[in-house]
């Protein structure tokens, strides 16, 4: 006997729950890890090893030590960007998506449990986690990201996917608060600061590989019908997935919008802590709490956009939430220094466009994939994402090498948003969908 639809919408909600998991499970590496600790802890162990004139020399190559995080999360992307079509290719060719999330979350969840052991001078085994711990994210997004379009109906899933971003950044203001205590009292818990940031940075991973479970006991795998499997493997399939992906033009056209303002997107989040550090000469609790901040105010953001996108529109609240970044990234480029105050309403703007503006790209790209082709799409989805964001950390760390000022490289990011924005505003989103062979929502 046929399950009936109160069964399958019974299903589909555990599903849906078991899927948020994974984002409360992982985006404590992307809050504690990547945001707060490890930019300026990472460049305080490259300092140290640095030479007389403020270089370390990793394979040879002189690199001023300041630059070192950023240069560090570009190989990580690169990285990811050679990894994640042949996952994606694998997943749709096989209908097994769990066993890869698993072994992409365990990867990533060791390799940042590793960093307790980052002290010293030992910048390179910090780069070497880093370029591991981030590539490995970049592969299990992609993967959870895929469940998307099956799990959720065309109408649920502009709600669903902002329910997935605040379940990351609840998580993520809850364990920055138990960081914060640690961090502060460190004296009161007989460890040094240092070794208080690498608890910090280590408890990260622990948190991501204990809730992972969840998502891999609630999430179902499905198989591909033979006719919508991939054939070829590697990067023949690859270079199928790039032939298929240009029959889809106005898909194309939004990746590369959503390429271009995530890449800023992504920047800010990896190089604030270094600019509020360095720049302005805040201290780390008062980075630590701008950022819970920013947890907190973007599960609302996230949610509120979510019920905006109902009323006026997925592309309409993006295009809208480009400008707001792009106003409050010019703002930071006048904040005075050693003003915290002035730091956190910066912090408070972030906060509500942040998770609003990724929740929301996703949920609309999920509608401009053709059905059976879910991982491979969000393969170069997430390329956009998280994989092709090297440009944006590069830009930072050459404008800060060029110049020796963190001023100079934050304010060079606006071009980001502003091209963004340009893009996204041409596509037709209807029409996107209509072509991808996909029900066009009310509203969108």
């Amino acid at each position: 006997m046929g399950t009936t639809a109160a069964e399958e919408a019974v299903g589909r909600r555990r599903e849906q729950r078991g899927w948020y998991v994974y984002d409360w499970a992982c985006s404590v590496y992307s809050t504690s890890v990547l945001t707060v600790f490890l930019g300026p802890y990472l460049t305080s162990v490259a300092e140290e090893a640095a030479d007389a004139d403020g270089f370390v020399h990793p394979l040879g190559i002189p690199v001023r030590a300041g630059s070192f995080f950023a240069y560090s999360v570009s190989l990580s992307v690169i990285a990811a960007v050679l990894v994640m079509p042949l996952v994606g290719a694998a997943a749709d060719r096989s209908g097994r998506k769990k066993p890869l999330l698993a072994a992409a979350a365990y990867t990533g969840a060791a390799a940042t449990t590793g960093m307790f052991f980052l002290e010293g001078d030992r910048y390179l085994l910090g780069g070497a986690l880093l370029i591991v711990a981030n590539a490995a994210l970049s592969v299990s997004m992609m993967l959870y990201n895929s469940y998307l379009p099956q799990i959720a109906p065309p109408e649920e899933r502009d709600a669903v996917s902002s329910r997935g971003w605040a379940f990351g950044y609840a998580a993520g203001a809850l364990v920055l608060i138990a960081n914060l205590v640690l961090y502060l009292a460190h004296d009161s818990f007989g460890v040094s600061e240092t070794t208080a940031v690498r608890i910090c940075l280590a408890s990260a991973g622990l948190w991501w590989g204990a809730f992972t479970l969840v998502p891999l006991r609630r999430l179902r795998d499905r198989r591909s019908s033979p006719g919508k499997r991939a054939t070829a493997p590697g990067f023949r399939q690859l270079a199928a997935t790039v032939r298929d992906m240009r029959r889809h033009p106005l898909t194309l056209a939004f990746l590369l919008a959503y390429l271009i303002y995530n890449d800023g997107i992504q920047t800010v989040i990896s190089q604030a802590s270094i600019y509020g550090s360095e720049e302005l000469g805040l201290g780390q609790s008062t980075l630590i709490g701008a950022v819970l901040l920013v947890q907190v105010l973007a599960v609302a953001g996230a949610l509120l956009m979510g019920r905006l996108a109902r009323t006026y529109g997925a592309k309409r609240t993006i295009l809208g939430s480009l400008v707001a970044w792009t106003v409050t990234l010019a703002a930071g480029y006048f904040l005075p220094a050693g003003a915290p105050v002035w730091f956190f309403v910066l912090a408070a703007g972030i906060g509500l466009v942040l998770g609003g503006s990724q929740a929301l790209s996703r949920s609309l790209f999920s509608h401009l994939v053709p059905p059976g082709k879910e991982a491979e799409y969000f393969s170069a989805y997430e390329m956009s994402d998280r994989g092709m964001s090297w440009l944006g950390p590069l830009l930072f760390g050459l404008t800060y090498q060029l110049t020796g000022s963190y001023r100079d490289a934050i304010i060079s990011l606006v071009a980001f948003f502003v091209l963004g924005f340009v893009l996204l505003a041409r596509v037709p989103v209807r029409q996107a969908i209509s072509d991808a062979g996909n029900p066009v929502p009310a509203r969108i």
